[in-house]
């Protein structure tokens, strides 16, 4: 069987549409059936068949896709332990990145990369069940969730965690709460709350100060943006859940951080590729500099 064939297949399985796949691939969406349809009497069974408008693949159609990856996986090893033996880690690689994930690492890792090893960054701010749909475009993608709470499970892909962030909550300077070392779920109701867009992960964490306290918080307003959930709590408008590290960025002394007892608080941030794709020599390189500039922002904090 044809290997670019058998990618075709693979990007249907994760693209779900003959469209999707030709504007991924440069074809055309017919040029795209056609090969399809070539893979099927290579394989001498039906691999796709019409669902309504579109093709979607049989059980034998699935199966040969998942069989695809496994060929791009040791594809993709072979070419790494090649640059390995020529000491070649160069080339370009893709990253997708949440703001505050880029915020605290990239700079630090593109700041050390090697000469000839290109890191070219986006930055999305998705809802946590749309990350891992994001490694169907790009090489490296940083996602963060909540403790127990992982989207991208049975997705096939590589995982790679890079650190935890306690999220703690926002104060502004001169709130009653100010002085204390720490807050519970009980002291946070009767708070005027900034809080985020529904389907976001830190929503999970305001239901558990909920449930905890038992008694409803009061949203005062809903935003994706951090810093924009941060400029309200500056202002004295109310409190919010914020990330440790990436907390403040340009405005020091403004904003109060209490760590939150009774639930737990925090996220984990990790990068999640196409397992053919963490193979590559380059992809390891960057994944490698990502844990070291993780590891150091959690050394630096720990520190203080």
């Amino acid at each position: 069987m044809d290997v670019q064939r058998l990618e075709l297949l693979r990007e249907l399985a994760d693209r779900g549409s003959v469209t999707a796949v030709a504007l991924a691939t440069h074809r055309t969406p017919s040029a795209v059936s056609q090969q399809l349809k070539v893979l099927e009497r290579e394989a001498g069974l039906p691999l796709t068949q019409r669902q309504g408008r579109g093709l979607v693949l049989t059980d034998a159609g699935r199966a040969l896709a998942r069989s695809a990856t496994d060929v791009a996986v040791s594809l993709a090893k072979a070419t790494a332990l090649w640059d390995e033996f020529r000491n070649l880690a160069t080339g370009e690689v893709s990253l997708v990145t949440f703001p505050t994930a880029g915020q605290m690492l990239l700079p630090g890792v593109i700041k050390h990369l090697r000469p000839g090893l290109v890191l070219n960054c986006a930055d999305e701010d998705p809802e946590l069940s749309d990350f891992p749909a994001f490694t169907a475009e790009y090489d490296i993608v940083l996602a963060h969730s909540m403790s127990g709470q992982l989207s991208w499970a049975g997705r096939g892909l590589k995982v790679v965690p890079l650190m935890t962030e306690p999220l703690d909550v926002g104060l502004p300077v001169g709130h009653p709460l100010e002085d204390r070392a720490w807050v519970r779920p009980s002291d946070l109701i009767g708070e005027t709350w900034i809080g985020v867009t529904d389907g976001y992960p830190f929503e999970r964490i305001l239901h558990a100060i909920e449930q905890e306290a038992g008694a409803r918080l009061s949203m005062s307003q809903r935003f994706a943006d951090l810093a924009l959930i941060e400029s309200f709590v500056i202002a004295g408008l109310g409190i919010a859940l914020v990330p440790r590290y990436t907390s403040g960025g340009g405005q020091p002394g403004r904003l109060v951080l209490k760590p939150l007892r009774g639930i737990e608080s925090e996220r984990q941030i990790v990068a999640l590729m196409r397992p053919d794709r963490a193979e590559r020599l380059a992809v390891r390189t960057v994944i490698e500099a990502l844990q070291s500039e993780a590891a150091r922002v959690q050394q630096s904090h720990t520190a203080h």
